[in-house]
């Protein structure tokens, strides 16, 4: 069963921009993760002010291997570097946990 977990990251008002251009230099490592199925960074546009950090992993237990990984240490010390006088782009971060019970895929025609 496929399991996701989103970040809930609060951004300061004026920050997305920085954040979102952060993610896109990141270093790229959980793509190459046993069992990673997924990354999407999801800006808000109504109803909240939060982005979502999306991933999805073939089990729990991936999710979890790559969360003890080298790569994950590597990768989230990266994100915490700054030059200096930069403030951080994200000021907090929730983890919610899902396992996927039901999914559906785009019709093909044949």
């Amino acid at each position: 069963m496929s399991f996701v977990a989103i970040n809930v990251l609060t951004v300061p008002e004026g920050k997305g921009s920085t954040l979102e251009d952060r993610f896109a230099r990141r270093a790229g490592s959980v793509e190459r993760a046993e069992g990673f199925e997924r990354f999407e960074l999801l800006r808000p546009v109504a109803g909240t002010e939060a982005y979502l950090v999306y991933t999805r992993w073939r089990s729990r237990g991936d999710f979890e291997a790559w969360t003890r990984s080298q790569s994950f240490a590597h990768g989230h010390a990266q994100a915490s570097r700054r030059g200096e006088g930069e403030a951080p782009a994200a000021t907090g971060s929730t983890i919610w946990s899902f396992e996927v019970v039901s999914s559906t895929d785009p019709a093909r025609n044949p």
